[in-house]
């Protein structure tokens, strides 16, 4: 029986995660349930897989949770803040750790779960692109396993024998990551200057939060998982390709020397890699349709425009530069698109601060996780300062 802490239990990926986990009652228990904030969400939830630790991010909202618990008659520890999520994450309430919270507030728990051993399953890829470096160490440290969630890395794994061996060893020529081309695929520059926040949070195949919705938008998401592959994969950057596919049908693929490339296919679910990642070495159900090739539209690939899509293109530069830049580049990034969900700033102006946030604070080594907090901060300030100073 794995026992299973869901860090983000009321978003998507923790949604999917206990969709999937419910389906298995003798293999998996939801043992602690993390949420930001939506008290009424959580409670929910809690009713439903009755665990042993309900966490709120935000301490102002721990009585209410407290509340509503007992009113619900779920009797459960509650606790609050950032502190308890990390030590949650690294406890004996839990094997498994599900990172699932968004943005940079996501890395003190999954290194922590890391260094403890844990079998990580990584959906908060912020994590990864700031702090590659410390994540592996830790991992390292703890023993642990990693298995990618997200459905691109997760593909790769598959198509990796042994999901992260030695590439040169086993002539692996590049790593293909797909991308839908997100909401906005094939339109020009002029035709992006009014779209509202609406507009890019209707992704064409998948559902998913604002933010990332919005990432996959610019296709920002693609460049960090380009960086997120680089240090789960060990692949250079110019073994990583990007290439558009409006279908996404095939998650991800890998070529090899001889010329075979390998792909994962399956429909766009994220259930499919939860339950691959729940469960590896075995495979389970997920509640996911089965793949009806002979009902799939034709399957189409193409070049990503870099010109009309650049934060795809300052991914690379990030990672290319590298030391702290990835860091840089996902704080500025964070930065800008809560501005442009409030409406305060252009749909194609993410691109231009994230890059002048990159221009202003060039790369520094990566050397533990205070500095890199501090960098993130810097970040964040110089990302709003060049906002007040646009409006």
């Amino acid at each position: 029986m794995r026992r299973v802490a869901v860090l983000g239990a009321t978003g998507s990926i923790g949604g999917s995660t206990l969709d999937v986990i419910a389906r298995h009652p003798e293999r998996f228990r939801a043992s602690v349930l993390v949420a930001h904030r939506n008290v009424e969400a959580l409670v929910a939830l809690c009713v439903a897989h009755r665990p042993e630790l309900a966490i709120v991010a935000d301490p102002a909202m721990e009585g209410a949770l407290a509340r509503q618990l007992a009113a619900a008659g779920v009797s459960c520890e509650v606790a609050s803040g950032p502190d308890a999520i990390t030590i949650a994450a690294a406890g004996p309430l839990c094997d498994t750790v599900v990172a699932a919270i968004v943005g940079a507030a996501g890395l003190a728990s999954t290194l922590a779960a890391a260094r403890a051993g844990k079998r990580l399953l990584l959906a908060n890829k912020e994590s990864i692109v700031m702090a590659g470096p410390l994540l592996l160490a830790a991992l390292r440290e703890g023993g642990g396993e990693l298995v990618p969630v997200d459905s691109e890395h997760n593909a790769i794994f598959q198509c990796l024998p042994g999901g992260r061996p030695d590439l040169d060893a086993r002539g692996v020529r590049r790593l293909i990551l797909t991308a839908s081309g997100g909401p906005f695929r094939g339109r020009t520059r002029a035709e992006l200057a009014a779209v509202t926040p609406e507009q890019a949070c209707k992704h064409p195949n998948w559902v998913m939060g604002r933010k990332i919705s919005v990432d996959s938008a610019t296709l920002m998401n693609k460049g960090l998982e380009v960086i997120e592959a680089h240090h789960l994969f060990g692949a250079a950057p110019d073994r990583i390709e990007v290439v558009v596919h409006p279908q996404s049908m095939i998650h991800s693929m890998v070529e090899y020397a001889d010329g075979s490339v390998l792909a994962q296919l399956g429909n766009p679910d994220m259930r499919t890699a939860i339950a691959h990642a729940l469960a590896w070495p075995e495979r389970i159900e997920a509640g996911v349709a089965p793949l009806d090739l002979a009902a799939c539209a034709p399957l189409a690939f193409e070049q990503p425009d870099l010109e009309t899509f650049r934060c795809l293109a300052l991914a690379f530069a990030a990672l290319r530069e590298g030391g702290d830049a990835p860091a840089i580049l996902n704080a500025a990034n964070e930065v800008a698109v809560e501005a442009f969900l409030a409406g305060a700033l252009p749909f194609l102006a993410i691109a231009d601060l994230v890059e002048g946030v990159l221009a202003e604070l060039p790369a520094q080594p990566v050397v533990d996780v205070q500095s890199l907090h501090e960098r993130d901060a810097q970040a964040r300030a110089a990302a709003r300062r060049k906002l007040r100073a646009a409006c």
